[in-house]
């Protein structure tokens, strides 16, 4: 990853962040965003990253992370779209509709918007790879009360194909990456500590343990890099085995 310039949405915490580490111990230039900038601001110092604050709904913010990326360090040649919400788990017919609402628009909008700046850009200049992390929860629902996260990632999945066969011919490579119960903030209930998160989902997973986020980002890295070139339109599922 030398030489490569990498934008990161999500990039300050989480599987984002993960990445972000991945990417930058390889020697590519790393631009995380985000909507705090407080929490960028410290994780790019963290990471030796640079940081555009950006909401991935906005399509206005979207063109501007990704115009603003090339023009400081000279183009964007992987994208990797991990911004995203969970929202409030509940019943279909007991979810606010504004609420479904905020889900699809940070987990599939969100995607749709930068894949469509940074295809604009990578169509322009050469190609490149994009990785859209969505979620194994997408294919493979087994879990009560997730109607709008599921139907958001489970979308995520499918236009990333869209896109791959797409802009195939352009040099553009789009794959997605499907997570399961990693070590996030996503996966614990209120109050709940690691040991009694751990002992909830782990016996769901046959491998046994909740995922670590640096072996996810392994899988991004992956799909990213020229080692996986003949793979595109591809969900790469990490997931202990879950949903196998």
């Amino acid at each position: 990853m030398q030489g490569k310039v990498v934008l990161i949405t999500g990039g300050s915490a989480g599987i984002g962040y993960a990445t972000a580490r991945a990417f930058t111990n390889e020697g590519a230039t790393v631009v995380i965003t985000g909507r705090d900038e407080g929490r960028l601001a410290d994780a790019a110092k963290r990471l030796g990253a640079d940081w555009i604050a950006a909401d991935v709904s906005s399509a206005a913010d979207c063109a501007r992370m990704v115009a603003a990326t090339a023009d400081r360090h000279g183009g964007l040649h992987v994208a990797v779209n991990n911004a995203g919400i969970l929202g409030r788990p509940g019943p279909l017919a007991d979810l606010d509709p504004a609420d479904w609402t905020s889900v699809l628009d940070a987990n599939l909008t969100g995607v749709f918007h930068t894949m469509k700046y940074e295809i604009a850009y990578m169509k322009e200049h050469g190609g490149g790879s994009i990785v859209n992390v969505a979620s194994n929860i997408g294919a493979h629902l087994r879990i009560p009360g997730m109607a709008a996260y599921a139907a958001s990632k489970a979308a995520v999945s499918v236009l990333s194909r869209a896109a791959a066969l797409e802009y195939a011919a352009d040099g553009i490579r789009v794959n997605a990456v499907s997570p399961g119960a990693t070590d996030t903030t996503m996966t614990y209930l209120p109050g709940e500590t690691t040991a009694e998160r751990d002992a909830r989902l782990g016996p769901a997973i046959p491998l046994g343990r909740v995922a670590d986020p640096d072996e996810v980002a392994a899988a991004v890295l992956w799909l990213a890099s020229g080692r996986s070139s003949f793979v595109l339109g591809h969900d790469l599922v990490v997931d202990g085995a879950a949903s196998a």
